[in-house]
């Protein structure tokens, strides 16, 4: 009974070790990795961009009126 309890959860383990590296192979093939900066430094973006759209009623649209 032991045995079989031991070759079920050693055929799980290598079910979920392909599943893992389809997914790893999968997430480098798409470009999951191509820019792992980007995110981080948008955050740090002002947000006076001209191309960025507002929030109606913020203080820089208020600005913007003659």
């Amino acid at each position: 009974m032991e045995e079989l309890n031991l070759a079920f959860l050693l055929g799980l383990t290598v079910v979920f070790l392909v599943l893992i590296a389809l997914g790893i192979f999968w997430a480098i093939k798409s470009g999951q990795f191509e820019d792992m900066e980007g995110p981080a430094q948008r955050i740090l973006m002002d947000d006076d961009d001209p191309r960025l759209p507002r929030r109606p009623g913020t203080e820089s649209d208020l600005n913007d009126k003659p």
